[in-house]
């Protein structure tokens, strides 16, 4: 159970890495990911662009979902709440 449940933490986590490097290429216009997180965190608009990079765990939640894996779904689930609460946190810091 523990087991199944720190799979679905990793794949979040994983889920979103790969969701922020996409919305950093979207929104980027060309630059490299180091410099647009950089620029994002200075004009203060970072927590919106690792939001974005949360939509990917939508994804992984409904495959392991309709899969029948639902405590691997529980930790996406746990994971989108830390990253939204993490952000939440960051923007009034």
């Amino acid at each position: 159970m523990k087991k199944e449940l720190l799979i679905g933490v990793v794949v979040g986590l994983i889920a979103n890495v790969i969701g922020l490097y996409f919305a950093t290429s979207f929104f980027g216009n060309g630059e490299d990911v180091v410099s647009v997180l950089k620029a994002a965190s200075f004009e203060g608009f970072l927590g919106k662009l690792i939001s974005l990079g949360a939509i990917l765990n939508l994804l992984a939640f409904f495959v392991f979902i309709k899969k029948r894996q639902d405590y691997r779904a529980r930790g996406v689930l746990l994971i989108t709440i830390i990253i939204a609460v993490s952000t939440f946190v960051f923007k009034f810091i």
